[in-house]
């Protein structure tokens, strides 16, 4: 699997009590009317617990650019999402109240409707309910995992 390309996103949870974040390039697009995302992450996992509790997230599409913060959210014992963003341009989503990056590509906010527990990760499918205004109006280029790294992707 890891020789098919994937998108690179972060996925931020505000649980009332601080925010968790994490790089995640298990989400893809399941629905188009109404929109449904399914998000996966590992069981064992803090992000597959907060997001069970909260029951939302908000989406970030990572640039090529971003690589560093990629890295950043997908460190071991890594400090809180606030932390992770210090100096990049962010702000909440209105709806869930998630860290949203201002330069990501394109973001989303998403509400829990199902889980599914798949071998060692959680499936979440979510709604999309919102679409928080980010990037500009020329996107850049896309990054994508594949054979392991982060690669560049030219629309």
């Amino acid at each position: 699997m890891a020789m098919l390309p994937t998108g690179v996103t972060v996925v931020t949870i505000a649980d009332g009590r601080d925010d968790i974040g994490a790089t995640v390039s298990a989400l893809v697009s399941v629905s188009v009317d109404p929109p449904v995302v399914m998000l996966s992450v590992d069981s064992e996992g803090y992000v597959a617990e907060v997001v069970e509790e909260v029951g939302a997230f908000a989406v970030s599409v990572l640039s090529a650019d971003q690589r560093a913060l990629a890295g950043r959210f997908s460190a071991e014992g890594r400090p809180s999402a606030r932390l992770l963003v210090s100096g990049q341009p962010h702000h909440r989503g209105e709806r869930t109240r998630a860290i949203v990056l201002d330069e990501a590509l394109s973001a989303l906010e998403c509400s829990v409707r199902q889980k599914v527990e798949v071998g060692d990760h959680t499936v979440f499918f979510a709604d999309v309910v919102g679409l928080p205004k980010v990037g500009s109006d020329h996107p850049g280029t896309a990054m994508v995992r594949w054979a392991g790294r982060y690669h560049s992707v030219e629309p």
